[in-house]
């Protein structure tokens, strides 16, 4: 299957780029974006080892979810997040990566099932600073982790970023590490507060894959490079 050997590639890309940046191996993770994708499709990536999913459409996602009905996948919410999906998100995901406002912070934390375990959560950041684009200010970012802190249901892990699309390989790297000097900024307020180190960098697709390994990512969110050309 194409996929399979699509998976394969990957991890190959992401291996040597974890060593040609002097990264540990298996520091990345491959989240492999499947909205639009077909159950089967998603089977097929599952029969080659993959256990982590990105999905963007709340009600679409969820039908996968129960077809699938496996606990050892991970399924990573990463589209935007409305105020009427909040409970199907809380309910069915493991990660949220599009957190951007307190309001919908705290309808996740208060839909969150009792019997579930914390809801990871990536705060988004706007880091080209495009209109077009959701996510809060770079400078906001250590405020709004600080009330996130209030929410006993979710668990805080770092940032996630979609830049403005570049094929300039330095222009990509800069975007990327500013992103990884403010979770080293955070997290050196976080260690004098007392407070859990935040662990994720969930940036780079498959056009600045290499770059984002580059500058720290630990999450790399591929569609296309998998499943090949999307479906409409």
């Amino acid at each position: 299957m194409k996929i399979t050997a699509n998976l394969a590639q990957i991890h190959n890309e992401i291996s040597v780029a974890e060593k040609q940046f002097q990264r540990d191996e298996g520091s990345v993770c491959l989240l492999a974006v499947s909205k639009t994708r077909t159950t089967d499709e998603i089977i097929t990536a599952i029969n080659a080892n993959q256990r982590h999913f990105g999905e963007n459409y709340c009600q679409e996602a969820i039908e996968k979810i129960e077809a699938i009905n496996r606990s050892d996948i991970i399924w990573h919410f990463i589209g935007p997040i409305q105020s009427n999906k909040t409970k199907q998100i809380a309910s069915h995901f493991d990660w949220a990566h599009t957190v951007e406002r307190i309001k919908i912070a705290r309808r996740l934390d208060e839909m969150r099932p009792e019997n579930s375990p914390l809801l990871n959560i990536c705060v988004q950041i706007n880091i080209s600073g495009e209109e077009s684009k959701s996510g809060i200010p770079i400078d906001d970012a250590a405020d709004f982790i600080n009330e996130l802190d209030q929410f006993k249901r979710l668990k805080v892990r770092g940032l996630m970023s979609l830049p403005a699309p570049t094929s300039d390989f330095t222009e990509q790297r800069h975007a990327f590490s500013q992103l990884k000097k403010k979770l080293h900024d955070l997290n050196q307020h976080r260690l004098n507060q007392n407070r859990p180190e935040l662990d994720t960098l969930s940036i780079g697709t498959t056009q600045d894959m290499q770059a984002a390994i580059a500058e720290g990512a630990t999450i790399v969110r591929i569609g296309t490079a998998i499943f090949g050309p999307r479906h409409t």
